[in-house]
């Protein structure tokens, strides 16, 4: 390989204002680049244009911006680039170095002009990176003098500078398509979050420098944790950042309590423990303590709560499933509705699951419902829309939740509400996820809801509330108004298919979906079934689902 000059092109106006990541990749001081082939490949293919050759990253702020333009320095020093882009330097303009010091009118440009001078002058051997792309709107511009935007335009569109921008997708709408005339001369690359199995590769090629950095040794079970959990329980900020972080912050722990063991292995329960304090959801592994706890609950509610057996029962079962990982990680950990006369004791079952299973009261979210008789009131769960007074302070509900995502919510008095708030109520209960007014989501996956209503009991006591609840609630299981009957050959094949006395009955689950349910919603598709139809479901001698209709 031939001997990459140092600095070969970078002058010092360059090197003042930035940093050479040629320079750096050459001597290693910069992480190894995983996966981002594709994004590094159109970068490269944008840099090779005549004209417009200015590539702009788009993406989340974590999933990898920066390090593309680390990789195609990596790629240049390797000779692993076009012709085109062999011997180039990469120089990471730094605004604020540019910014600083300009006291007078005029500082500011003679600045700008002098660095694209000097990158002119290598003939498109240097390529110029500016991260956060947007701070180039309005930088220097002050008493009607020219921002870097403009100032850069005509060599943009010339093609006699190349610059490689990164911004979010946010600031991009903000600023820059604004500036159509700037917006023109960058074509966009998209950089996507990476998948969970994606940010385990990078964890595997970055763990090396983590190491080092701690003292430590990562297990591969610790990275896979990383990489899953942060994605399923860090609801703030994406991959792989997110899991990069984690497996930071578990080698800073293993020096505070492992100060005198060299040879500390980080394992999957040490992630399990940083991201259950990082975030409140108890995640890590059930110690023996808190397993009796659990297997007592129902005695602990019951000497708070007396009499109300069968709703301590189904609270306590649905704790345990969700603390053992029971449970479908896409719901809410269970969703109840109390129904009974007032005084009997439903709110005060609430209470007391706060202060046995959650620590204390104040770990419950509670809402009158009564405050929310208006369809307006809506707007005070997930936050008034832009344009209205109040959109910056957020829903009550949706802040409550993102700052405690673990947590029992309470709705008393559900009746009271409005109609329309049962829309919101839907959208939790079947996806545990609610935008709120700013379009940001909120993740309702480790929640406990409970709604408490005293509807069909009166003054005498009468209990025909299944008649007060048709009228007060949208029945969602009997939209398409469809009579089903199956032959008994079908049943025994639901049951051969779906038993299994290890699993019990989420593989019948899966069989009724799989030879029922995927059927008829084809069939429905396909106009074969009408709604008010009366379906028949029958196998053929081959043993195919068959539907016939009347």
């Amino acid at each position: 390989m031939e001997k990459f000059e140092k600095n070969s092109f970078a002058s010092h106006t360059l090197l003042k204002y930035g940093n050479d990541l040629t320079q750096m990749a050459k001597e290693g001081k910069l992480d190894p680049v995983i996966g981002r082939s594709k994004e590094i490949e159109r970068v490269q293919q944008i840099l090779c244009k005549r004209r417009k050759n200015n590539p702009c990253l788009l993406g989340d702020p974590g999933v990898g911006k920066t390090v593309i333009a680390e990789g195609l320095a990596q790629c240049i020093v390797n000779k692993t680039v076009p012709l085109k882009l062999q011997g180039n330097t990469v120089i990471a303009l730094e605004m604020g170095r540019l910014v600083a010091g300009t006291t007078y009118r005029g500082d500011f440009e003679e600045r700008m002009v002098d660095l694209i001078e000097e990158v002119k002058k290598s003939n498109g051997k240097i390529i110029l990176f500016i991260d956060e792309l947007h701070t180039l709107i309005g930088a220097g511009s002050s008493s009607r003098a020219l921002d870097a935007a403009n100032i850069l335009k005509p060599a943009l569109a010339r093609g006699e500078i190349k610059c490689l921008g990164a911004t979010t997708v946010n600031e991009y709408r903000k600023y820059i398509k604004k500036d159509p005339a700037l917006q023109r001369r960058f074509q966009t690359v998209d950089v996507p979050e990476p998948t969970v199995d994606e940010a385990i590769e990078i964890l595997k090629g970055l763990v090396i420098k983590y190491e080092k950095f701690h003292g430590v040794t990562y297990e591969y079970d610790a990275l896979v944790a990383a990489s899953a959990l942060s994605k399923q329980y860090i609801s703030d900020g994406f991959l792989p950042d997110k899991a990069i972080d984690v497996i930071d912050e578990a080698g800073a722990k293993a020096q505070l309590t492992e100060i005198q063991d060299s040879c500390k292995k980080i394992t999957a329960t040490d992630i399990h423990l940083i991201i259950s304090i990082k975030t409140g959801i108890p995640i890590e592994t059930v110690s023996q303590e808190e397993a009796e706890k659990l297997l007592k609950l129902e005695e602990a509610l019951q000497k708070k709560v007396v009499g109300q057996h069968e709703a301590v029962e189904v609270i306590s079962k649905a704790i345990r499933r969700a603390r053992t990982g029971m449970r479908d990680p896409e719901k809410p950990t269970a969703c109840f509705l109390f129904i009974g006369p007032t005084g009997v004791g439903k709110t005060e079952l609430v209470k007391a699951l706060a202060v046995e299973y959650f620590g204390s009261k104040e770990a419950m979210i509670r809402f009158d419902m009564s405050e929310f008789m208006e369809r307006h009131t809506v707007s005070k769960l997930i936050g008034s829309p832009p344009g209205y007074i109040g959109h910056d302070d957020g829903g009550q509900l949706t802040e409550a939740v993102r700052r405690h995502p673990h947590s029992l919510i309470l709705f008393d008095e559900i009746e009271k509400a409005h109609t329309d708030v049962f829309n919101v109520f839907l959208q939790i209960m079947d996806d545990a996820r609610l935008t709120d007014g700013k379009g940001q989501v909120v993740d309702f996956k480790n929640t406990v809801i409970i709604m408490t209503s005293n509807l069909g009991f009166g003054s005498q006591g009468n209990s025909n509330f299944a008649a007060e609840l048709k009228r007060n609630f949208r029945d969602e299981l009997e939209k398409k108004k469809m009579k089903l009957n199956m032959s008994d050959r079908f049943k025994r094949k639901l049951v051969e298919e779906g038993y299994n006395s290890r699993y019990g009955a989420r593989p019948l689950k899966r069989a009724i979906t799989r030879l029922l349910e995927d059927t008829l919603a084809d069939k429905i598709l396909e106009g074969f079934i009408a709604e008010g139809s009366h379906v028949y479901v029958d196998l053929d001698d081959d043993g195919e689902v068959i539907i016939a209709t009347s």
